[in-house]
């Protein structure tokens, strides 16, 4: 098992790059669970606001296709949780806050965005009503679009930009990536390298955009830099390394 997850990955990768990061979430006291822990404190992110509760720890069973990831099953197990004033308290301590779009938290973006600068990953979710609803609350808003014709592409990046994000980023998988601050498009291609497995390369980018945005590094430096590391992620298994054996309940397998 590798540890990872939208989130998690964002923390850890923040953290790698230079960022003071925490990760806040729920995980069992299972071995999946002290795997997560494990990770999080070995890359120096803080866990503090970490719930441990009953039940079993999220996973996702994957598969490759040509060293891209294919995600087969998955079991939220006692990742959702709900927010309190510990989290809220926090989340204002923060330059910034990721949310993934599954998380099961959007109906507190409201109240984290009054307490920080809103970074959330639309994934490959385009519903016109979703997009209406949640890109008002954020900063950094971004979205999946490797299945997109660079035009499509453009033509979603406005329509999020119109709900009112400072910065719309687009990834494009091995086509690069594009970046709108609502004036101006910036583009990178994406960084070759012999890959190994695709896990965690969104988020790697994700994570490096937002670290770089908040530090006020130009646009287009940002972008090589994220392609550059996205890059780097590929060139192992899982996101962010460290896979153990963890055995899972035969029922779920």
């Amino acid at each position: 098992m590798y540890p990872g997850g939208n989130c998690f990955n964002v923390s850890v990768f923040a953290s790698r790059f230079g960022a003071q990061s925490a990760f806040i979430g729920a995980i069992a006291d299972d071995p999946a669970g002290r795997l997560i822990r494990g990770t999080l404190e070995q890359e120096g992110v803080d866990t503090r606001r970490l719930r441990v509760v009953d039940g079993i720890t999220a996973y996702c069973i994957i598969g490759h296709e040509s060293s891209d990831r294919v995600f087969l099953s998955n079991d939220f197990g006692v990742s959702r949780f709900t927010p309190d004033a510990g989290d809220l308290s926090l989340i204002a301590e923060c330059d910034a806050a990721h949310v993934y779009q599954s998380c099961g938290l959007d109906g507190w973006l409201e109240r984290f965005a009054a307490r920080t600068k809103l970074s959330y990953d639309f994934s490959t979710k385009r519903e016109a009503e979703h997009r209406e609803r949640v890109a008002p609350h954020c900063w950094l808003a971004s979205i999946s679009a490797s299945d997109l014709p660079p035009g499509d592409t453009v033509s979603l990046m406005k329509s999020v930009a119109a709900h009112g994000p400072s910065w719309v980023l687009a990834t494009r998988g091995s086509h690069g990536a594009m970046l709108s601050n609502g004036q101006e498009i910036f583009s990178v291609a994406a960084t070759l390298v012999d890959i190994v497995d695709t896990l965690g390369a969104g988020d790697t980018f994700i994570a490096r955009v937002l670290v770089g945005l908040l530090d006020n590094e130009p646009p287009q430096a940002v972008l090589q830099e994220a392609a550059d590391a996205a890059a780097q992620t590929c060139t192992y298994l899982g996101a962010v390394g460290n896979g153990s054996p963890v055995e899972l309940p035969n029922s779920r397998l």
